[in-house]
């Protein structure tokens, strides 16, 4: 049963005419008389009396009246409470503050032009604060480094490895096989954080028993890279936070993969798929592969 058809009813037995009923509901008058004859095909019953232009109900009508009236009552209500509850649909994410910064901003905008009726919360932490809030089920799904945890699952995403950057007028010469030596001589703002384990970096510089010439530290990114584009700086980055300025031609990655390659990883993370629908989910993973594939796209 249409529930077109029914409110077409409805709409006649108020207005006590099909003209006036297809005003109201912006259809032609045909329509309206095609929806009612339908119903009264499934139905197996005339629901109006008809003389000329005028209707009016039949005894079946009157039966079937509270009916129908109930029928769509009861389907306004239902999808009155679907909107609602659709509207107030909220997805916790967790991250490190890098991927929330950099990814998030990017994919946010994304899921919502899929999902426009979910609303987002962003917690940002450490890995160890991400992972708690995960086990107790205050967030849905974390964006993090890697974790051995029973009961929680790791999503390989993106590929967040440490790069060595310099602004593209900056005087070090590019060259292949660069030496700690001459890093050392180079001014280096360093930038502090407690997701990345940066005694490699300085393991780099003392087994060439030379020192890094670390100028400034900062435990935020922005000022590091505001540093850099004084073009006197050099500094070990978190691909994420740079990789706008790398595709752009304004910073420029320094080659060091023979002498330090910090690989850092972020993961999908989450304890129980079943919260969100698999759509969302793939979305996630769809995101982060145009995300990565920026550069290739240029």
């Amino acid at each position: 049963m249409n529930i077109d058809h029914i409110e077409a009813f409805l709409y006649v037995v108020h207005y006590k005419s099909t003209h006036k009923a297809a005003n109201a509901l912006f259809l032609s008058q045909p329509t309206v008389t095609a929806r009612i004859k339908s119903l009264e095909r499934e139905l197996g019953v005339e629901l109006f009396y008809r003389e000329g232009r005028s209707v009016s109900l039949s005894d079946k009508g009157k039966d079937f009246l509270p009916f129908a009236t109930q029928i769509v009552q009861t389907f306004q209500q239902g999808k009155k409470q679907l909107e609602e509850t659709r509207e107030t649909d909220e997805v916790c994410v967790g991250a490190n503050g890098v991927t929330a910064q950099y990814f998030l901003a990017y994919a946010l905008p994304k899921w919502k032009e899929r999902f426009p009726y979910l609303r987002f919360q962003i917690i940002t932490g450490p890995t160890a604060m991400i992972l708690e809030k995960l086990e107790s089920h205050q967030i849905h799904l974390g964006f993090i480094q890697y974790v051995h945890r029973d009961g929680i699952c790791n999503e390989l995403l993106l590929n967040n490895a440490v790069k060595l950057v310099k602004h593209r007028d900056h005087p070090l010469q590019l060259k292949d096989l660069i030496q700690a030596k001459e890093l050392a001589q180079q001014k280096m703002v360093f930038f502090e954080c407690g997701a990345f384990d940066w005694n490699y970096v300085h393991k780099m510089f003392e087994v060439e028993g030379v020192t890094a010439d670390i100028e400034v530290r900062t435990d935020h990114l922005e000022v590091a890279k505001e540093f850099i584009r004084t073009k006197d700086y050099i500094s070990f980055l978190p691909h994420l936070c740079v990789k706008k300025e790398l595709e752009s031609g304004e910073f420029v990655e320094i080659d060091v993969k023979h002498l330090l390659d910090m690989n850092q990883h972020i993961f999908l993370t989450y304890k129980n798929k079943d919260t969100l629908t698999s759509a969302f989910w793939q979305t996630i993973c769809e995101t982060a592969k145009r995300f990565e594939g920026i550069q290739e796209m240029h």
